[in-house]
This record gives structure tokens, sequence and C-alpha cells, in this order.
């Protein structure tokens, strides 16, 4: 995953908030994920409004020193099918 491509929150995953962040849970492969920071939960959410990740980065707020532990969190997701990557605007 690059900073500069266009992601989105899967059409088969539904997030359900929680105290420490959110639920994210796939139809399609029925995986339940963790997501234990409300800013990540941010940055997934703002995913499809954005034109990439380091806009959703910056949208949410993220400051550039924690975009490395982001990205890393976003593979994962990608990884479970939770993000995927779209056709650019």
């Amino acid at each position: 995953m690059r900073l500069d491509e266009p992601w989105a929150l899967s059409p088969s995953v539904a997030l359900r908030p929680e105290p420490f962040g959110a639920l994210a849970y796939h139809f399609g492969n029925r995986k339940l994920v963790f997501l234990k920071r409300p800013e990540l939960v941010t940055v997934v959410r703002g995913l499809d409004g954005a034109a990439d990740v380091r806009a959703a980065l910056v949208a949410a707020g993220v400051p550039e020193g924690a975009w490395p532990a982001y990205l890393q969190a976003l593979e994962g997701l990608a990884a479970s099918d939770m993000v995927c990557r779209r056709a650019a605007a």
C-alpha cells in the first residue's frame, strides 16, 4: 500500500462503533477485526472520500510521523479484504 493510492472500505464490510474504536465485520469471508484506535476508524471511514491514503491520513489529523504505523495497519486490513484498492477518480 502506498500513500498515493486510492483505497476504500470494502462494500462487504460493516463497521460497528465501540468505545475502543470499532468492530469491522466482513460479510463475505466472515472475518471480524477489532480497530482499537478511534483515529484508525476515522482514517478507514475517510478512505472512500479521499483522493488517496495520504489525504485520508491528513483529513483524520494523523501526524506524519505516525503514518508508517497507520500504513501497516491498513495493509493488515487489506490482507483481510476489509479495505480494497479502488480506481483513481
